[in-house]
C-alpha cells in the first residue's frame, strides 16, 4: 500500500473535486463562452489557469524537477493548511513539530482541530530525535521541520533529517523558506528517494516577492495530485502568475540580492560583536540574525522610538532575551548600528 492510501482521509479519497471551466478546456480558442466571464478585454477579465502550467514549467526548469511535482499556493501557508486537511482527521490525528519554529504550523493545526505536539530543540538548537520519536504514535500523520529554522536561524544536521525521513511512517514536511541563504544544499535533489517528503519553498525571501503571496510545495505526483484535488479552483490569481514568471526570468538579479544580503549579514555580525550589551549572536543560515541582549525590552523600546523595527522573540522558548534582526539595505543596516551606538552611550 502506498503512502497516499495509508494516510489520506477517507472522505478526501472519495471526494469528487470541483471542475472549473478552465480545467475542462485549457487550450486556445477564438470564442470563450463557457465560464460566464465578462467578454470585454480588461487584461484581467478571464479566469487564470487553475493549475498555473506556464509558471510550473518555468519553476521546473529552475528547480530541475518535473512540473507535475510542483504545487503553487497563496503563500506557503496554503499548502501547510491543505496538507493538514488531506491527511489529518480532526479530533483524532496529531501532528509533531519542533519548538521554537514558524508559528503558522500550530495555528493551522488549531484551526483544523488537530492536536499539535511540540518537541523542544536541544540547547544547540538542533533536533532532539529521541524526543521527537517519543512524541510520535499511530495517529501521527505529519511532521513539520523548518530548516533553516525560524527564529533560531540555523540549519539542522542533514543526517538527522534523513534519519527522520527513513524512520517516520508519515509525511515529513521540510520548510526551506530560507534555503537560498544557507550553506546547505536543498533537499530537492532527494525528493525522488523519499515518497514521504514534502518540501516547502517561497518567493517571499530571496526572490523579493513577499507582496505577491506565492509559495510552493514539491512532492510526489500522487501528493501533488491530492493537493490539486482539494484546493480552491483559482487559488493563484493572474497577477501573481504573471509577476512571478516575470521575476523568475531574472535569476541573476535574485543571485545578486542573495550575495549582497549574505555580505551584509556578515557585516552586521562583525559590528554587533562590538557591543557589550549583546551577549550572543546566533549562527545564521537565513536572511536574519538572532541576538541575545541583556535588556531586550529596553532596547526594543529605544529602537522603536528611533523608528527602527526589529522582532521581539524574548518570550519564545530557548530564545529568552533575544531579538530578531532582518538584514536590510546598507543604509538600513547602518542606521541600526548608529542607533545601537547611541543606545550604548546611554548605558555608559
Amino acid at each position: 500500500m502506498g503512502i497516499i492510501e495509508r494516510l489520506i482521509r477517507k472522505n478526501i479519497a472519495e471526494l469528487t473535486p470541483y471542475s472549473s471551466a478552465r480545467e475542462e478546456y485549457s487550450g486556445d480558442a477564438a470564442v470563450f463562452l463557457d465560464a460566464n466571464e465578462n467578454p470585454f478585454d480588461s487584461g484581467f477579465n478571464r479566469y487564470p489557469d487553475p493549475l498555473q502550467l506556464k509558471l510550473k514549467v518555468k519553476l521546473s526548469q529552475l528547480k530541475n524537477l518535473n512540473y507535475e511535482k510542483i504545487f503553487i499556493g497563496n503563500g506557503s501557508d496554503e499548502p501547510i493548511d491543505l496538507l493538514m486537511r488531506v491527511f489529518c482527521e480532526p479530533g483524532t490525528d496529531n501532528i509533531v513539530s519542533i519548538k521554537p519554529t514558524y508559528g503558522m504550523y500550530k495555528v493551522c493545526a488549531d484551526i483544523n482541530n488537530i492536536e499539535f505536539r511540540e518537541c523542544l530543540l536541544t540547547k544547540e538548537y538542533q533536533l532532539d530525535k529521541k524526543t521527537i520519536f517519543k512524541s510520535i504514535d499511530a495517529d501521527t500523520k505529519l511532521l513539520f521541520l523548518c530548516s533553516p529554522n525560524n527564529p533560531t536561524s540555523n540549519s539542522f544536521f542533514r543526517e538527522d533529517i534523513i534519519y527522520i525521513l527513513e524512520q517516520f511512517e508519515g509525511l515529513v514536511i521540510l520548510d526551506e523558506a530560507y534555503i537560498d541563504f544557507s550553506g546547505q544544499r536543498s533537499f530537492l535533489y532527494l525528493l525522488n528517494n523519499y515518497p514521504n517528503l514534502v518540501i516547502l519553498q517561497t518567493l517571499s525571501k530571496a526572490w523579493g516577492m513577499a507582496g505577491i503571496r506565492m509559495g510552493m510545495a514539491f512532492a510526489s505526483r500522487e501528493i501533488i495530485g491530492v493537493l490539486n484535488k482539494i484546493k480552491y479552483p483559482y487559488n493563484v490569481n493572474i497577477l501573481t502568475q504573471r509577476k512571478a514568471i516575470d521575476h523568475l526570468n531574472n535569476e541573476e538579479e535574485k543571485n545578486t540580492w542573495v550575495s549582497f544580503i549574505l555580505g551584509q549579514r556578515e557585516y552586521l555580525r562583525v559590528l554587533l560583536n562590538e557591543f557589550d550589551f549583546i551577549t550572543e549572536i546566533l549562527p545564521s543560515d537565513a536572511n536574519f540574525l538572532m541576538i541575545r541582549v541583556k535588556e531586550p525590552k529596553k532596547l526594543l523600546t529605544y529602537l522603536l522610538n528611533k523608528k527602527i523595527i526589529v522582532r521581539d522573540r524574548s518570550k519564545v522558548p530557548l530564545c529568552e532575551g533575544c531579538l530578531r534582526i532582518t538584514v536590510g539595505t546598507k543604509e538600513e543596516n547602518n542606521a541600526l548600528i548608529k542607533a545601537l551606538k547611541d543606545f550604548n552611550k546611554g548605558i555608559d
